[in-house]
């Protein structure tokens, strides 16, 4: 049961409440979660646990999980989270600590959180060079060869990320796209330990970026930075230089997020 939800009776959770109670345990846990272990945490008989389950699946705030027995957040859960972070006072908030990244490093930089099968563009601050990569908001990309995506696989228990690995054709996107899937564990273990996660024009000829993640209070990975170059101008090894003030505007978001 959620810490601050003070109920006078176990299972007098109030009808209305329910389903929002319910949204918010599969949210915390950050990972799916059965039926049983919902009426655990809810104190809800395994009916009404169904029941509502069912309405939040239907509705796009759940999905079923590969396992078909656990459920995780939907589509429309993951865009009512994405809208909840573009709130005006802290669109605002946050659009200033990517300015100062941006000016600091004079790179583009994005934030992006992980869609049902790429990483999406929640918000990006433009470099003022003429030479620049148009990826704007709203753009999906893959997981597997972009640095905010391997970020976020990193961040993935081992049988999740195994998962991942046998549903996904890791496509050949340019001569540097790591396409074996032992190969893409080894990456993700050098990131976990580093820090930071790269992109080496795997995802683009021509491109380099590093991301590094911002998480939420229990250290869960809830989106990711990134700064981005054409080598022409900046290649890893540059951009690298930038990782502390890069992981600092990380720190202010997760600060901003957590207020």
């Amino acid at each position: 049961m959620p810490e601050d939800f003070n109920e006078t009776e176990k299972g007098q959770i109030p009808t209305n409440l329910r389903l929002l109670l319910l949204l918010e345990e599969v949210a915390r846990a950050g990972s799916p979660l059965t039926p049983t272990a919902l009426g655990e945490a809810l104190h809800l008989p395994k009916p009404t646990i169904h029941r509502l389950l069912n309405t939040a699946e239907s509705e796009g705030f759940l999905q079923r999980d590969i396992d078909g027995r656990s459920y995780g957040p939907g589509h429309r859960m993951r865009r009512l989270s994405i809208n909840t972070l573009s709130s005006n006072r802290m669109r605002t908030e946050r659009l200033r600590i990517l300015r100062d990244l941006a000016e600091a490093v004079g790179e583009t930089c994005n934030l992006a959180a992980p869609g049902r099968v790429g990483m999406v563009y929640i918000d990006r601050v433009e470099t003022h060079w003429p030479l620049r990569i148009q990826l704007p908001v709203g753009t999906q990309v893959p997981f597997y060869c972009t640095a905010s995506g391997k970020m976020y696989l990193s961040s993935l228990r081992a049988d999740r990320l195994d998962r991942y690995l046998a549903s996904t054709d890791l496509e050949r996107r340019t001569d540097a796209t790591i396409t074996e899937a032992q190969a893409l564990k080894a990456e993700l273990t050098r990131t976990r330990e580093r820090g930071y996660s790269s992109d080496e024009e795997e995802f683009m000829d021509g491109m380099t970026a590093i991301a590094v993640p911002i998480c939420d209070d229990q250290n869960r990975l809830l989106s990711t930075l990134s700064i981005h170059s054409p080598i022409q101008r900046a290649n890893q090894a540059a951009l690298i230089e930038h990782l502390g003030t890069l992981k600092e505007a990380a720190r202010r978001l997760e600060e901003l997020v957590g207020d």
